[in-house]
């Protein structure tokens, strides 16, 4: 996993689990709440010396509804220290099949996706800011991934409140 990615993984392993220890245990500083626009939450946090800010979202949907799943979260990073700006990121909530692949669907466009362990990435980082333009313009998205055991998930999200979010994570993070 890329250094600047290790970021996400580290904040969602720190929501499934509270907002607790393992965050800190990581040299993060507990992520602090900003403000609510809609469906998305944003939040402003510290990794090393660096500030981060962060638009989060859960999922409205998951199928097949029943499968055992810890919390799933969708996070557009931004952290003005390392010259990253709206980096996607997912947490799904279980291990992924190994060398698998996830796909995301906004609209008409669809995403390929990276895992690793509970991560999905973009494949294309130079997709991101499609990506971002594509949600920012569309009503929800789904992401299509195939667990360890082989159950075939979709989840969706909503992007009610996006935009306002993301103002408001690049105010935060000038």
């Amino acid at each position: 996993m890329a250094p600047y990615r290790t970021w996400s993984a580290v904040l969602g392993a720190a929501l499934a689990m509270g907002l607790a220890a393992p965050a800190l245990a990581q040299g993060a500083a507990q992520p602090k709440p900003v403000a609510q626009f809609g469906d998305w939450s944003v939040y402003t946090g510290q990794s090393g010396t660096s500030k981060v800010c962060y638009a989060l979202a859960q999922p409205k949907d998951r199928k097949p509804e029943g499968l055992n799943r810890d919390p799933a979260y969708f996070f557009v990073s931004t952290r003005p220290g390392e010259k990253v700006r709206n980096e996607v990121s997912i947490t799904m909530g279980f291990g992924l099949k190994e060398g698998s692949e996830a796909k995301l669907t906004v609209g008409s466009q669809v995403f390929q996706l990276y895992t690793k362990d509970e991560g999905a990435w973009v494949r294309n980082v130079a997709e991101e800011g499609k990506l971002v333009d594509a949600m920012k313009k569309g009503k929800d998205l789904t992401i299509a991934g195939t667990s360890g055991r082989g159950n075939v998930t979709t989840d969706r999200y909503s992007m009610s409140g996006l935009g306002q979010a993301l103002d408001r994570v690049a105010q935060e993070c000038k």
